[in-house]
């Protein structure tokens, strides 16, 4: 699997590539029938098959602060698309120069005389060219002057229309789970654990407290059952059952900070700061609510990680 940054990295004798081309925020599994529609079919041809996709979002470049939260940072998008039996990824930095390249030229340069595009998949949805003029079609068209075929294929999997807009909406209700059928995978947030009040050590329930990227889709309010994720030198691999609470701390004077916190059931050995951690969203707990006490906290605490180790055990 190669993995290039830019066009400039492609390899000057790169033979022709079956290619398909998008954003894939979540890399969903409507993305995922896609990107293995396109696998499945290089290997038919004896080609090698290649994904597209951009950083940072086109949205954020031509329309800023107006597009959605990202389900994926681009780093972990990319392990995904290289999960799915493509033989490259190439992340094409999205500028305002490249936004305003005609469709017909942003075919030429990127797909044929980069790529060597022979056949190129893409959702029926796909847009691409300044200010989006070229579709489907006129790709299709495209194809016919530079010598490759086009094709568009709905989101679908297994019956059902998948998009990243009903991912999210999902996440804000807090049914991680449907999220999860949706993408396939449990929804993860990840960040850079710092140090937070430490109430949670105090209390005797010591979390890692996720310092999140900005625009993040983070889920609802409230308590869930999940795993909490890192894969770095001092915790290579590491992967353990975890309950996570999103919210302001009402019970707290001076609460009103949102945080995303995670306690690896039983586990206080821990030195987590400053590593890059991830939590995988499984299954909603309840509510965040404001507690009387310090000790009826506590109390539903305790009922919180024994519902958190059933979820997790199933």
């Amino acid at each position: 699997m190669r993995r290039w940054n830019g066009l400039d990295e492609v390899p000057a004798d790169w033979g022709r590539s079956v290619i398909t081309i998008g954003v894939f925020d979540g890399v969903h599994r409507g993305h995922q029938r896609i990107v293995g529609a396109a696998a499945d079919d290089a290997r038919r041809r004896g080609l090698r098959s290649v994904v597209i996709t951009f950083d940072p979002h086109p949205d954020e470049v031509v329309r800023p602060g107006t597009h959605p939260p990202l389900l994926a940072t681009t780093k972990r998008r990319v392990e995904l698309l290289e999960g799915l039996g493509t033989d490259a990824v190439v992340v094409v930095p999205f500028t305002l120069e490249l936004s305003k390249t005609p469709p017909d030229e942003f075919v030429r340069q990127v797909l044929v005389d980069r790529l060597h595009a022979a056949h190129v998949i893409v959702g029926e949805d796909f847009r691409f060219g300044h200010k989006a003029k070229g579709d489907v079609v006129l790709l299709r068209e495209l194809g016919e002057k530079y010598d490759f075929t086009a094709e568009g294929m709905p989101l679908v999997a297994n019956g059902d229309t998948i998009s990243s807009t009903y991912i999210r909406e999902r996440l804000y209700a807090g049914e991680v789970d449907a999220a999860a059928r949706a993408l396939g995978r449990p929804h993860r947030v990840e960040g850079i654990v710092v140090r937070g009040h430490q109430r949670g050590r105090a209390l005797g329930f010591p979390t890692a407290n996720l310092e999140t990227p900005p625009n993040t889709a983070i889920p609802a309010d409230g308590v869930y059952g999940g795993w909490l994720v890192c894969d770095s030198d001092r915790y290579p691999g590491f992967r353990w059952p975890a309950a996570i609470s999103i919210g302001t701390n009402p019970t707290f004077e001076g609460a009103g900070e949102r945080t995303v916190e995670a306690y690896a059931l039983d586990r206080d050995d821990l030195d987590l700061y400053g590593e890059h951690m991830g939590v995988d969203f499984t299954a909603r707990i309840r509510d965040t609510l404001k507690f009387d006490s310090v000790d009826a906290l506590i109390d539903e605490m305790r009922r919180d990680v024994a519902r958190a180790r059933e979820i997790t055990s199933d």
